[in-house]
């Protein structure tokens, strides 16, 4: 199996996500031109509730096609969730379409940043600790102007290659381990 031949779908909530995703896989080695993205429409409602409606349907039919040829990642916020509660919720959603949980074998990746992707941009751009949590956990938004963020997600790119800094949110942490889900597909 060829790299350039693997399909890569992008379940996201919004454009901030889809650029964070997209550049982060390219910046990774990924072949970013065989991209579908599945993303809610701005003004059509909750982006979290978009990829929690669309998730089942789009694991039903990558595991439908040759999952090896393919993968999915998922990005979901966990607003005032936490990572464990949000991947939960897409487990039922599994269960209540019948199917079988995330194995550990598929190449199905879901990063759940805690509150929203803007807590990571901010750590990574600042580098300091950030709330992920409660009344101080808003960061700002890049409205009109997402690629904002790709300097950003390149930093990321290297700090999971040596290791996150002890101050990276947890959210953040799990990320890149959900990173070694999608990693066979560069070889």
């Amino acid at each position: 199996m060829t790299q350039n031949r693997v399909q890569i779908v992008i379940l996201c909530e919004d454009r901030q996500q889809e650029v964070f995703v997209v550049h982060f896989l390219k910046i990774r080695g990924f072949n970013t031109k065989n991209v579908r993205v599945n993303k809610s429409l701005e003004g059509r409602g909750s982006g979290e509730q978009h990829v929690r409606e669309h998730y089942a349907a789009e694991i039903k039919a990558h595991r439908r096609k040759n999952y090896r040829s393919g993968m999915i990642v998922v990005m979901i916020d966990a607003d005032t969730a936490t990572v464990e509660e949000t991947l939960k919720e897409l487990d039922n959603a599994l269960i209540e379409d019948s199917q079988e949980l995330r194995q550990p074998n598929e190449a199905i990746a879901i990063f759940v940043p805690r509150r929203n992707i803007e807590t990571w941009i901010h750590y990574l751009r600042t580098g300091e600790i950030v709330e992920e949590e409660g009344q101080n956990s808003r960061y700002p938004k890049f409205p009109k102007n997402e690629s904002a963020c790709k300097p950003y997600v390149e930093q990321l790119v290297n700090q999971c290659y040596q290791g996150l800094d002890y101050k990276a949110p947890p959210s953040l942490q799990a990320a890149c381990g959900e990173l070694q889900r999608i990693l066979p597909f560069l070889r």
